[in-house]
């Protein structure tokens, strides 16, 4: 089965093709709302001759999207339909930046394929078992009932799919672990045979780790000294998710940068790394008691596979638990699945790239199989 993988950002549309583990195109397309590129529609027009070009004859079978809040009703991906995709659309208060422009693209192909199977894969659904405990907000109950205000966590595809694959690499049926997806948005999770029962992000992706422009947990009393000071809604959503984090300790929300500029002696860049791994391995140590003792602590997606520094940074505030990097296999520049962690180490810690698009590919297939 041929599957178009689809994830829609408000200006700008990433695809990705794939039949099976082959991977038959993929690109992105930019600056959609300019002149060049009017609409989602616009740019599915784009999309299709690059993928027509590709299959050279063949057809796409059916699409999958990614989208980021499913609320408490989506538990698992689903076909869509009209009334499927209005109940997205009613989630769009819930992830204003996200859920509006997957609803874009999946109407933009309703319009271009109207015959086209379409799956809707959410973010949220991998950590709807969370226990209640782990779920719950400590504020009045009407909230949760009138507002749907508690924990969601996001990044479950990701989770999900490194999940099974660490499962698999440490000789495990079902992961017990803790699982680092570390890019520009950050969360951690914990899971106990092979499901979240606990998460770092939210009632939005803004809580927990200190990420590249979001400032992670704060005190909520500070917003309302702020909002005293005359700060305003938009300020204060403009300064926690936008020019916070590592930008908002050192000016860039890149990684890179933030170490090369850490190594030449920046104290502000230093300070950073030590503050966000910090963040992360407390996380780490309260979720390795949540799952009753972790079989493996995994890093994974854009930083988590690729900054060696900053992994050596948190596991060495991890002693306490036992663990132990190997920095000559920490070092080590690789797209596989790993361990680089000493055999002394109490239990692994693991490197395992992340794959959305392969994850969203066949949770399409499966749902469009059985329907």
């Amino acid at each position: 089965m041929i599957i178009l993988v689809i994830n829609s950002g408000s200006s700008s549309l990433k695809y990705q093709v794939r039949e099976g583990d082959d991977v038959l195109a993929e690109g992105l397309v930019e600056r959609i709302g300019e002149a060049e590129v009017p609409d989602h529609a616009a740019a599915l027009d784009r999309v299709d001759g690059e993928v027509a070009t590709a299959l050279g004859g063949r057809s796409i079978d059916a699409v999958g999207h990614r989208v980021v809040h499913g609320g408490e009703r989506f538990s698992e991906p689903v076909l869509i339909d009209n009334e499927i995709t209005r109940a997205i659309e009613r989630l769009n208060p819930l992830a204003p930046l996200h859920n509006p422009a997957a609803v874009t693209g999946i109407r933009a192909i309703t319009e271009k394929w109207p015959h086209m199977p379409q799956v809707a894969v959410f973010d949220t659904a991998f950590h709807r078992t969370l226990p209640e405990h782990a779920w719950r907000y400590a504020v009045p109950d009407e909230l949760y009932r009138r507002f749907g205000i508690r924990r969601y966590g996001f990044h479950g595809t990701s989770h999900a799919y490194v999940a099974r694959a660490a499962a698999e690499l440490v000789g495990a049926e079902a992961l017990t672990g803790i699982i680092a997806h570390l890019g520009n948005g950050a969360s951690v999770t914990a899971v106990r045979d092979g499901r979240s029962i606990d998460t770092s992000m939210g009632f939005t992706p803004l809580e927990g780790l200190v990420m590249g422009t979001r400032s992670g947990d704060i005190d909520p009393s500070i917003l309302l000294f702020l909002m005293r000071e005359g700060y305003s809604e938009q300020d204060l959503d403009a300064l926690l998710n936008r020019n916070s984090g590592l930008k908002g300790l050192t000016g860039t929300n890149d990684m890179r940068s933030v170490t090369e500029a850490a190594e030449s002696g920046t104290e502000r860049a230093q300070l950073a790394i030590e503050v966000a791994s910090y963040r992360l391995a407390k996380y780490v140590g309260g979720y390795h008691v949540a799952v009753g003792g972790a079989q493996a602590l995994v890093f994974t997606a854009g930083i988590g596979e690729n900054a060696a520094a900053f992994r050596s940074a948190v596991v060495s505030k991890l002693g306490a638990l036992g663990l132990e990097l190997d920095e000559d296999r920490n070092s080590e520049r690789s797209k596989v699945a790993r361990a680089i962690s000493t055999s002394s180490s109490a239990f692994p810690v693991l490197v395992v790239p992340t794959n959305e698009e392969a994850a969203i590919a066949e949770a399409t297939a499966d749902v469009v199989s059985r329907s």
